[in-house]
């Protein structure tokens, strides 16, 4: 099991699968609001759906039209369940507060791999984690 801080940008508690990138996330243009899917052609996470996940990645990038694009996402129920970020620039920090999403930043976020299952707890700024093998055997200890 991991434990990891960071900086809460919005309160709130999340727990489901970790979508994971090293790379950054443009809401606008870049995700389907109607469907949830990465569609920014050549993004490490084109083609997987962010919805219900806690979506992990290192900074936003382009428009501001992307705070709105979260926000739809969430109205159409294909949000993600929590957002982590090393950096959280304006545009994602907007959108997870006018979305309602969990959000922390200054997460070291290589430290997860996706489908790990992450616990996100904004409110006290922490972030647990535990990897696969452990879920399988079905310890509960996130």
């Amino acid at each position: 099991m991991g434990s990891l801080t960071g900086r809460k940008i919005f309160g709130g508690k999340a727990r489901a699968e970790a979508l994971v990138s090293e790379e950054a996330i443009s809401f606008f243009g870049g995700v389907d609001p109607d469907t949830g899917v990465v569609m920014e052609e050549g993004h490490p996470l084109q083609g997987l759906c962010v919805a219900g996940k806690v979506l992990a990645f290192p900074r936003g990038k382009g428009s501001t039209v992307g705070s709105y694009t979260l926000y739809r996402l969430k109205k159409n129920g294909k949000a993600p369940a929590a957002i982590l970020t090393r950096a959280c620039e304006t545009i994602v920090a907007v959108g997870a507060i006018i979305s309602e999403i969990p959000c922390l930043d200054r997460v070291d976020i290589q430290r997860i791999r996706t489908g790990t299952v992450v616990e996100a707890d904004a409110d006290r700024e922490t972030v647990t984690f535990a990897d696969r093998e452990t879920e399988e055997r079905g310890h509960e200890d996130v």
